[in-house]
């Protein structure tokens, strides 16, 4: 009687959502500003945002823009005026209301120089005007197709940061004590002897103004490098891994109960020349020669066990603009050495090439990270075949930043890019950008090229759109700036008692999170 009844039961029933369980995942860094308006700079910081403050607009699980604090909006029909309606039960941490002068607030702190946020470009030019206390404008100078996907960074309380001088800002405690509006709020974090933060805590928000959040606790604990983070992991001291090396892959010692999501994002690596420092590299000879002497799949296979695909330009598979059309410089090792011979770059007893007395010899910079100082040692024996020497200096990211991006000092550097499915090319291709804040890494553009970064910028038809930035990529495929090589997929393992993710385009890995009120650990049953 006992099993028939417990399999009528189950046979009647389903596993639903539960509230309850904590959630623990492990990343490798240091939470610094927790503060969107300057956590761009940090992945740690921008993970935690992510789920502590809310935004206007957000992206959905297939990639696509939707409304998260405001309730609608319009625009002009000469695309110049903006009108957003707030929702008008968004509570922030502290039980205060969020209004519309929280978001001038926030944006005015954007863009103030004096305060350094990595996201002053996107505002210049756009004047903000508070309609009421839930209704806001943004009045722009010229057409802005991309204004939308401007929306989604975080806010910041006004009555909490108003009294934190421009100059106290990046140091003052809220920066590790947030109040945000997001699905989870501050609890503690906890420090160890050397004073580094060692976890992080965060619970359910209850007065979360979207579905309230199944999981009731969520904590990020920090390690200094992956192999740190997989023990942990195997120790099954936390249940997911920020993101994971593909060659890290095999590590996992439970894979039984491991789900790995794999994503495909709009981000990807590249050789970024300056032609500036670099006598060699600034001959157009040269960098066709590299790009045929490329191996991208060798690259792929060994760093990336196979999770990543060859690219050829900026714009990606499902990106507006993406094209087939390009000239792909796939790997022709001989032909890389006959453009080279027919250019008059001679071999020494070296192997080295050298013409009119320049050798051709490459100081390469790039991050001290596993994945792309195996992506330099293997671009080093490629591009030697051919009779270029490569010198590589792996550093860390932040001096690298400081001492080599900042102020361009570097012949080549390997570096990564992130873009939106929908890409504004301006910081990254325009030759305004070409100095620091910018993030033209290859010192591109001219009057051509950055004309149709502007048109494509005002463009709001999506295929007149597409066809800009394929003419652009033809103009940069031309001129080769930069040696493309691949976009990895991101590797997201988690234990599978957490369900409900439900993600199916990835924008930024930040943006995993987008849906973390709806992740469960906990179930009940319901009858179907």
């Amino acid at each position: 009687m006992a099993a028939w009844g417990a399999s009528f039961y189950y046979s009647k029933t389903e596993a639903a959502a539960a509230y309850g369980g904590e959630y623990i995942e492990g990343i490798v860094g240091q939470p610094q500003h927790i503060n969107p308006v300057i956590s761009p700079s940090n992945s740690v910081d921008e993970d935690l945002s992510q789920i502590i403050y809310s935004s206007l607009l957000k992206y959905d699980s297939t990639g696509n823009l939707k409304n998260d604090i405001v309730e609608d909006y319009d625009i002009s029909d000469d695309k110049m005026l903006y009108t957003l309606r707030l929702r008008k039960d968004v509570l922030w941490h502290d039980d205060q209301p969020l209004t519309a002068q929280d978001v001038l607030f926030t944006i005015n702190l954007i863009t103030d120089p004096a305060y350094r946020s990595p996201l002053r470009g996107n505002w210049q030019g756009i004047e903000t005007e508070l309609v009421d206390d839930y209704a806001l404008t943004f009045r722009l100078k010229s057409p802005y197709a991309g204004l939308l996907n401007n929306l989604t960074f975080g806010i910041l309380p006004k009555h909490i940061w108003e009294s934190i001088a421009a100059d106290k800002f990046s140091l003052d405690n809220l920066n590790l004590e947030p109040i945000g509006s997001g699905p989870y709020k501050y609890s503690s974090f906890q420090k160890d002897s050397s004073a580094n933060i060692i976890s992080y805590k965060l619970i359910a928000n209850p007065n979360y103004y979207s579905d309230k959040p199944y999981i009731s606790k969520v904590t990020f604990d920090f390690y200094p490098d992956e192999e740190a983070i997989l023990a942990a992991y195997n120790k099954k001291e936390i249940m997911g891994i920020s993101g994971l090396s593909p060659q890290k892959v095999s590590d996992i010692k439970l894979p039984q109960s491991t789900f790995l999501h794999k994503f495909n994002i709009p981000r990807y690596f590249a050789v970024f020349i300056n032609q500036t420092k670099s006598l060699a590299l600034s001959n157009l000879e040269v960098r066709e020669a590299l790009s045929y002497a490329t191996d991208k799949q060798e690259i792929i296979d060994t760093v990336l066990a196979g999770n990543g695909k060859s690219i050829y330009s900026p714009i990606l598979s499902g990106m507006v603009g993406y094209t087939e059309d390009l000239e792909k410089r796939s790997f022709d090792s001989e032909k890389a050495n006959q453009i080279l011979d027919n250019n008059n770059w001679v071999r020494g007893e070296d192997g080295i090439r050298t013409k009119n007395s320049v050798a051709l010899e490459i100081n390469m910079f790039t991050p001290d990270w596993l994945e792309l100082e195996q992506t330099a040692e293997l671009l080093k024996i490629q591009w030697k075949k051919v009779g270029a020497r490569v010198n590589i200096s792996a550093l860390s990211i932040s001096d690298i930043q400081q001492n080599y991006i900042r102020p361009r000092e570097y012949d080549a550097l390997l570096f990564g890019q992130v873009m939106n499915t929908d890409p504004d090319l301006y910081s990254f291709w325009h030759s305004s950008q070409k100095k620091d804040p910018g993030l033209n890494l290859s010192l591109f553009g001219n009057n051509s090229t950055d004309a149709l970064i502007e048109k494509g910028r005002v463009e709001f038809d999506v295929e007149k759109r597409a066809e800009i930035y394929r003419e652009f990529q033809q103009k940069m495929n031309a001129e080769i700036p930069t040696i493309f090589l691949y976009t990895p997929d991101y590797i997201y393992p988690v234990n599978k008692k957490v369900s409900g993710i439900a993600i199916e385009n990835l924008v930024a890995p930040a943006k995993r999170f987008l849906d973390i009120n709806h992740w469960f650990i906990k179930t009940k049953r319901i009858w179907k």
